[in-house]
């Protein structure tokens, strides 16, 4: 059997960026029709390849290739987020231990995702390989389900290659939709089994649509980074004030503020009121500048961030916001309905003055289903083709 997955990015709408310090908060997120793929399909072998987006007569541009006992695979700098996948599903799951000298298996990735655009990018590879391994060795659904898949994809990055992250890149695509993601009970990072999974809650069966448009800088920056240096200081003044109670530290309160704009977010996009949840865009971004300011990052939120949501309420929006971790990445705007096109010339403007000639502009649509599965009894046209 062969398979072809394709899986969304995500945009933090709310909340961000308490998305590495989940354990105290919640965040507004939503899948969005920005898609990372792989095609899956049995080999003797790992054989670990980087594909052109989305063609299928690809060309193969990396492959590395692994005997079935080298496991723990070994991190080389390519591709090493798919070999943690594997890596970690291994030392998880007896039932993938025991199928494994049965047969190997192909995963072959590509990505239409701007990298280190702030979309989610980097989880969505290990998303995909551990998907791509639970149907290629028809793994048991109930204990390999999509919150375990979430929890593992969180533990390759942080476990594994020593990324400083959290769970919300690692729920929204797989899960999909516009979604409040509460976290609490997360902070520690703790074992899988040993903290609860975070709480979806769907909130597009009542929203019909956002109007958003985004903007990906062309600056590029790490998100570990970014919370490398935000969660540590967290996690010191947050102990430090829960040993001795009293006013509240700097950092718990940034993130604190940025949580009550994810949750008054939610209740005035349940009740249709684009003004209030504009004004909670504006209060989160102007948070995340302050903490991030805090934290050492003497531009803030970064310069490109700040000049493309400056140019957006200077034209109209009603609120706007980085979506990822910050200095580089993507923006975000809301507007009133029908404004889309007047927001997208005035960023162009902004972006050619900014000397930012690698900005892409374009209106994030809301990916209702998340993950997607297609199984064939044949390989795909031209998936063979491929040459390193």
């Amino acid at each position: 059997m062969f398979y072809s997955l394709t899986i969304p990015s995500r945009i933090n709408i709310l909340g961000n960026p308490t998305d590495a310090l989940e354990g105290e908060f919640a965040v507004i997120s939503a899948a969005v029709e920005i898609r990372a793929g792989a095609y899956v399909e049995p080999a003797e072998a790992f054989v670990l390849d980087v594909v052109e987006p989305g063609i299928h007569d690809c060309t193969v541009t990396c492959r590395q290739v692994y005997a079935l006992d080298d496991l723990p695979l070994p991190y080389t700098g390519e591709l090493d987020l798919v070999k943690g996948a594997i890596n970690r599903l291994h030392a998880f799951s007896p039932e993938f231990r025991r199928k494994l000298p049965e047969q190997g298996v192909r995963i072959a990735t590509w990505t239409h995702v701007p990298r280190q655009s702030g979309l989610g990018g980097s989880s969505l590879f290990v998303l995909l390989a551990l998907a791509g391994l639970r149907e290629a060795y028809t793994l048991d659904r109930r204990v390999h389900n999509d919150y375990v898949l979430s929890e593992l994809t969180q533990r390759v990055e942080d476990l594994e290659l020593g990324i400083t992250c959290g769970y919300a890149d690692r729920y929204v695509p797989l899960f999909g939709g516009l979604a409040y993601v509460d976290y609490r009970g997360k902070l520690d990072h703790r074992p899988l089994g040993d903290e609860p999974y975070a709480t979806y809650e769907r909130l597009d069966p009542w929203i019909d649509d956002l109007p958003i448009v985004a903007v990906s800088t062309g600056v590029e920056r790490d998100s570990g980074d970014v919370h490398g240096r935000l969660r540590p200081t967290y996690m010191e003044e947050h102990a430090a004030w829960l040993a001795h109670p009293g006013k509240m530290p700097p950092l718990v309160r940034f993130m604190s503020g940025t949580w009550e704009a994810a949750w008054r977010g939610k209740q005035a996009l349940l009740a249709g009121d684009l003004a209030t949840f504009g004004a909670m865009m504006n209060r989160n971004h102007a948070l995340v500048n302050q903490m991030m300011a805090y934290c050492g990052f003497t531009d803030g939120a970064g310069q490109a961030n700040n000049r493309m949501i400056e140019a957006a309420l200077e034209n109209g929006a009603l609120g706007a916001k980085l979506t990822g971790a910050g200095s580089g990445g993507s923006v975000y705007a809301l507007v009133e309905p029908g404004q889309e096109a007047v927001l997208e010339a005035a960023w162009r403007a902004a972006a050619g003055a900014a000397g930012l000639t690698e900005a892409q502009i374009f209106r994030p649509r809301i990916a209702r289903q998340g993950l997607i599965v297609e199984r064939h009894a044949a390989p795909l046209a031209g998936f063979h083709t491929g040459q390193v």
